[in-house]
């Protein structure tokens, strides 16, 4: 049957994706660099709770690609296993187990043989929580009482100072709560965390010296012009992003005074994206269509300056807390659920999308606008 969906990530992606995570870097900032959807980045992580799997490696006794290779030749030439376990420095029995579990002498071929070994050392090692149900069970107990893996470790080491069976360390701990696959400690127990993440973090991982979750030279609501605040002329627009399920999300923006409705795709919600999205959207706009824009305090807008310098639209922020500031902007999204249910995933949907539902709700007579349209009024406003 053929592959459906999104192509997976090469196993050099794979390297990179954990090299920048480990950096630091977001699931988009991660996305962009591979040219991947952040959701295929997070189903990568989420694998193993964000902790990069050990590499596989073969011992330095068993067969290489290269020796597999001339045990195939030899078969071929009809040599004997003993002859060709001299060839290459084996031992015959090392060639006869070789041949005899990849299909025999007729069917041996090397690649295959060198893959099936590298998949057999996927096999992993019991977790000691797997083989220990009363171990599990005392561990389970205290993290359900809000206890750190250290303090579990650390408690056990000092109560059971006598007993290696019942000792366990926060590492182990944390690996089964994160690593699912596993199967040993319930997800929910993660909620008993105090980090209260669901993924890891290295412990080099730092956001030292980037820009991502601060707003800089951020303007107040409170400087706005008073034609703003009045809705006495049009261009003067609020906006927001509503989320999916996946880490998906869209931009919304609403005019003020005509409460005309348009969305924008976005690829992440973190700033490069959003004000990437952004700026090519209202570079894309008649002059005098958009002159002020008026945002939350969301830190997908840490670049906003990127936007005024280059298309001169004065970026405003709300208070913390204050989605009333925005009033028009929340009615709005409120009534866009209605087309993009909560917990669905957004990226499905296309530009082309976004622009007809955004064309159904600029259709739509409104009462405080006197039952005319927003398509109807915006026009009128701006004649």
């Amino acid at each position: 049957m053929p592959r459906t969906g999104r192509p997976g990530l090469t196993h050099r992606e794979k390297r990179e994706l954990w090299h920048r995570w480990k950096a630091g870097q977001t699931l988009s900032e991660i996305g962009r660099a591979l040219n991947k959807h952040t959701g295929s980045v997070h189903g990568v992580l989420t694998v193993t709770g964000g902790i990069e799997p050990r590499p596989r490696k073969r011992s330095s006794r068993a067969l290489q690609l290269h020796e597999r290779e001339e045990v195939s030749r030899g078969l071929g030439r009809g040599f004997s296993f003993r002859y060709i376990a001299k060839l290459i420095g084996r031992s015959a029995s090392t060639i006869s187990r070789e041949v005899s579990r990849n299909g025999g002498r007729a069917t041996y071929r090397a690649v295959q043989a060198d893959l099936y070994a590298l998949a057999q050392l996927l096999r992993p090692k019991p977790c000691l929580l797997s083989q220990h149900q009363v171990l599990r069970k005392l561990v389970a107990g205290k993290l359900a009482l809000e206890w750190s893996p250290a303090q579990i470790s650390g408690w056990l080491g000092r109560e059971y100072d006598t007993g290696l069976s019942m000792q366990i360390s926060h590492e182990t701990i944390s690996k089964s709560l994160f690593i699912q696959a596993r199967g040993v400690l319930k997800r929910e127990l993660i909620s008993h965390l105090r980090s209260n993440r669901t993924m890891r973090r290295g412990k080099t991982w730092t956001t030292t010296g980037q820009l991502r979750g601060q707003i800089v030279d951020a303007i107040s609501i409170s400087e706005r012009p008073a034609e703003v605040e009045d809705r006495a002329v049009a261009g003067h627009w609020e906006g927001d992003l509503i989320s999916g399920s996946g880490n998906t999300h869209m931009a919304t923006l609403v005019e003020r005074a005509s409460r005309f409705v348009m969305l924008v795709k976005v690829d992440g919600k973190d700033t490069n994206s959003v004000v990437g999205a952004l700026k090519r959207h209202i570079q894309s706009l008649p002059e005098g269509v958009m002159r002020s824009l008026t945002w939350d305090r969301g830190t997908e807008m840490a670049q906003h300056k990127q936007i005024t310098l280059a298309t001169s639209v004065d970026i405003y922020f709300c208070d913390s807390q204050s989605p009333w500031q925005r009033g028009a902007n929340e009615n709005t999204n409120r009534l866009l659920r209605q087309y993009f249910p909560k917990k669905t995933n957004l990226s499905v949907h296309t530009q082309n999308d976004l622009d007809l539902v955004a064309d159904r709700l600029n259709a739509r007579p409104g009462k405080t606008l006197g039952f005319k349209t927003p398509a109807y009024r915006l026009a009128e406003m701006l004649r």
